[in-house]
């Protein structure tokens, strides 16, 4: 297990509750980036089939709690492209 790999995830993974708060919140896209939204999440399934074919241990959690949070920030942006459309 690479402690500096934990490192990242976890720094990463702390920015993802406020990002999410921030989405919620605001009800608005702006801001956000659907395409890096999306690249990030590429990145964490990336990250986690290379731990499921070549090197698996308990850091694949990590990549799948802030694949979990990306995801949801993907959710919120998309609701609040929509709530943007309808009160447009």
């Amino acid at each position: 297990m690479s402690v500096f790999e934990m490192v990242m995830l976890l720094c990463f993974g702390a920015a993802w509750p406020f990002s999410i708060y921030r989405s919620y919140k605001s009800k608005k896209c702006d801001g956000k980036s659907l395409v890096f939204l999306l690249i990030i999440l590429a990145g964490y399934i990336s990250g986690m089939v290379h731990k499921v074919l070549y090197n698996y241990d308990m850091v694949i959690y990590l990549y799948g709690v802030n694949l979990i949070m990306v995801a949801i920030d993907i959710k919120l942006y998309i609701r609040n492209l929509r709530l943007a459309k309808h009160c447009s």
